[in-house]
């Protein structure tokens, strides 16, 4: 079985070299939620160069950031990843809290804690079945996106949205979380860990997936730091790195769980470190279900406008697809001087020109999808 274009070639009698042509892979409509194009430089179905273009959608959130007071950018933060909101917003109003040195009430970070895993749950429901569509397989994103709902449910009735949150405010949070959210949140988890267990039996043990991911789209570890690559990419390459744990924010060093981590490197290893998040996100919810006690949501006398103290501040968390940092350049004024957004899916993509090399299309296709790329995250 040739498994590389150098197996190609050396198959060759003459070892010849091989016209190539160029395939433009996309761009897609915006509507599509993202616009990614990829020129591709191809000998027959293998791949010589895999060229990302962007910037079709640039949106210049940072910019905006600057002529903005705090509180008016803050809806901006859950557009970069509309897939992976709640995070984005925890980011920015975590900058702004260190900066400003103002103390969030404990019930308004366990609430955060509580969205923030729902959200999480949520975008890897859409990476997974969006994958397994890309792959051929229909039914697997019927279920996804059904127990999706569920979350969607949840959240809407907590703060009237369903994607794009702005829940979080300096200080705490708009509201508090009623005993519908709460109970609701509890048969949400009771619900989902089955069906993770009927995930695996459906698509995970599936001799099909296994072998379009196993030993497909190799990325080492040493590639992720190369090009800043976390979350569950470098996880996929056996390095247990997660803000969580590296950086702790909030209350997360208050509860016990695992960072997965699959040695294998390969597109499988990345699939599986996904569906073992989604199990520890649960496992986090129950601990914040049964510690969350009755307090305040607000701290009090946060100002209406806010001036941060001169200086730079930084505040990272950890995303559904890695490490999302928010650098904050304070002069003193009512609007940042500089606001600077670290996004994963831009230094996720950024290795898929490298790792693709001398791969076939439909492998490296396969590999572009275990990346879990979300286009306004980089055109942001």
């Amino acid at each position: 079985m040739i498994t590389s274009k150098e197996s190609l070639a050396a198959d060759s009698p003459d070892h010849a070299p091989h016209e190539t042509f160029v395939l433009n892979l996309g761009p897609q409509h915006p509507a599509a939620h993202g616009v990614l194009r990829v020129l591709m430089t191809m000998d027959g179905e293998w791949i010589q160069r895999a060229e990302p273009i962007i910037g079709y959608i640039h949106r210049m959130h940072e910019k905006m950031g600057e002529n903005r007071t705090y509180a008016k950018f803050l809806p901006n933060t859950s557009r970069i990843d509309y897939l992976s909101a709640m995070h984005y917003t925890h980011a920015f109003v975590g900058a702004v809290e260190r900066a400003a040195k103002i103390e969030v009430p404990i019930r308004a970070e366990y609430i955060r804690v509580i969205t923030s895993e729902l959200n999480r749950i949520s975008s890897h429901m859409v990476w997974w079945g969006a994958l397994l569509l890309d792959l051929g397989g229909f039914t697997p994103i019927l279920y996804a996106f059904d127990d999706r709902e569920k979350i969607l449910d949840l959240l809407e009735g907590l703060c009237g949205a369903r994607l794009t949150y702005c829940y979080y405010r300096f200080g705490g949070l708009c509201n508090d979380a009623d005993d519908a959210f709460l109970n609701g949140t509890r048969d949400f988890v009771k619900h989902m860990q089955p069906r993770l267990k009927m995930y695996r039996d459906l698509v995970t043990d599936n001799i099909i997936l296994r072998k379009r991911l196993t030993d497909i789209g190799e990325i080492s570890a040493e590639l992720c730091r190369k090009y800043g690559a976390t979350g569950p990419v470098i996880r996929g390459a056996g390095v247990a790195y997660d803000v969580r744990r590296a950086e702790p924010y909030s209350i997360y060093p208050r509860f016990d769980f695992k960072i997965p981590t699959y040695p294998e490197c390969d597109s499988m290893a990345r699939y599986l470190v996904r569906m073992d998040e989604m199990e520890q996100s649960l496992r986090i919810i129950e601990q914040a279900l049964d510690g969350i006690t009755a307090g305040p949501v607000m701290a009090p006398k946060v100002p209406r406008v806010l001036k941060l103290p001169p200086g730079d501040t930084c505040y990272a968390v950890e995303a559904a697809r890695g490490r999302f940092m928010v650098r904050i350049v304070s002069d003193g004024k009512d609007t940042p001087y500089r606001v600077k957004l670290r996004t994963p899916s831009f230094s996720n993509l950024s290795l898929y020109e490298e790792a693709s090399k001398g791969m076939i299309l439909p492998d490296a296709l396969a590999m572009m999808g275990s990346l879990d790329l979300v286009i306004p995250d980089i055109d942001r």
